[in-house]
């Protein structure tokens, strides 16, 4: 029996059956199990990096949810330590939360076109909760913006996106609600009859309700579906829905600032869950892969700004020349049949299981660099060269300072030739999905 399943025996009294740990959370343990029969998930801090503050808050924001007509799972109990972490148990839902199936499985295939109404509908039950203590409550621009000065990266899309954001900012609507923080296709427990659970409310805060509608909105989240709703229907169908439940839905254009303000985040979370490999703090492959994730969201930033459009590449990995004089295999089939022999061993969890696509894919990054990345490399600085700049940061302050706006149009072109370069190594089958 191990700590955990010792500590959940304990905790409630009970004989704890099947505990597994699941692929979700990247920045809290979430697992499944059954104490007497019942079917439960516990949600733990990681053992080094406790917030018991933040869970009491995430407890406190289930139970006012409830209360406004949201569908959350029930609390059973929380506290501060749980084998040596704060933690939450509560029931765990019927449905499914793995994107591709919702989108994609013939069992979701009646409900799939009223997801959006039906997902405002929740949201405006949402934006009614009572607030509980300690929910932040700051400029979202302005933490985006420190928050990216903190990793001293500059990035020339990034700086596209802000100084965007900065310039059409709408007037401030004086609207201020509970804003769930993370209202999306992958945190939503979804059976084939609706909605069973909205989840994960650690970034929960005070702001406008409109950013829970444009986040909903963020091409990321809709996994390579052409509905911009999750992936599931359209923009009009969630503002719908939203009015229908009593709402005040924002307009077009409030909703396309937050859907742009929404795809700047994300880029930015990517970053800063893959500090956590590159400092050393977390080893994780998940955290290593998603430093390469980067680019595709600075793809979807000049996407959402209209900058660029979708275009289809040939992946490089479609036809790799042989290594003589070295024997055959050569190195590119050795690394395929690691990748194979990732994806097909037997793993004994879903997140073991997880990890070994993630891993493949990491293997195919790597692949992909090997072969390109000089060459690219050269490409970039002759583009860089052309504008007058050394590096990124040069042309990432000459956006901000606005010092090459009479050659807009050359650093667009720039930035997107060093986007679909970097995407070709990433994921090339990013920069073809549907705007």
């Amino acid at each position: 029996m191990t700590a955990v399943e010792s500590a959940l025996a304990a905790r409630l009294g009970a004989d704890v059956t099947d505990p597994h740990r699941l692929s979700g959370g990247a920045s809290r343990e979430t697992w499944s199990f059954d104490a007497d029969g019942r079917p439960l998930v516990l949600r733990r801090d990681p053992p080094g990096s406790p917030d018991p503050d933040a869970m009491a808050r995430e407890a406190a924001l289930l139970a006012s949810a409830a209360r406004a007509g949201v569908p959350v799972p029930s609390l059973v109990d929380h506290g501060d330590d749980l084998a040596g972490a704060p933690f939450m148990i509560m029931e765990r839902l019927s449905g499914e939360t793995i994107p591709r199936r919702l989108l994609r499985d013939e069992a979701f295939a009646a409900v799939r076109p009223r997801l959006a109404r039906d997902l405002g509908g929740i949201l405006a039950r949402l934006h009614t909760m009572a607030p509980v203590p300690g929910l932040p409550e700051e400029d979202p621009l302005t933490a985006i913006t420190a928050y990216y000065a903190a990793f001293d990266e500059p990035r020339p899309a990034v700086e596209l996106a802000l100084r965007w954001l900065r310039e059409h900012r709408p007037p401030a609507s004086g609207r201020r609600t509970v804003v769930h923080g993370d209202f999306r296709n992958g945190n939503l427990m979804i059976a084939p009859d609706g909605v069973t659970g909205v989840l994960d409310w650690e970034l929960a805060h005070l702001g406008d309700p409109a950013e829970d509608l444009g986040w909903l909105c963020v091409k990321a989240w809709r996994f390579g579906s052409p509905h911009p709703v999750g992936g599931f229907g359209s923009r009009d169908d969630l503002l719908a829905g939203y009015a229908e439940a009593g709402g005040t839905p924002p307009t077009p254009d409030e909703l396309h600032w937050w859907e742009v303000y929404g795809t700047l985040r994300w880029t930015i979370l990517c970053r800063h869950q893959a500090e956590r490999f590159l400092s050393g703090s977390d080893t994780s492959i998940e955290y290593a892969v998603l430093g390469r994730k980067v680019c595709e969201q600075e793809h979807d930033i000049l996407l959402a700004l209209g900058l660029t459009s979708p275009v289809t590449v040939r992946d490089p990995l479609a036809a790799t020349p042989g290594s003589p004089p070295h024997d055959r295999p050569n190195a590119s089939a050795l690394i395929d049949a690691v990748g194979a022999f990732l994806l097909e061993a037997e793993q004994p969890d879903e997140r073991l299981r997880f990890h070994a696509r993630v891993a493949a894919s990491a293997l195919r990054i790597a692949r992909r660099e090997l072969l390109l990345g000089e060459a690219h490399k050269a490409a970039h600085a002759t583009r860089l060269r052309k504008l007058g700049c050394d590096t990124d940061a040069d042309l990432a302050a000459a956006i901000r300072d606005g010092t090459l706006d009479d050659r807009r149009d050359e650093v667009v072109e720039a930035i997107r030739a060093a986007t679909i370069d970097k995407l070709t190594v990433a994921n090339p089958r990013h920069l073809a999905l549907p705007a």
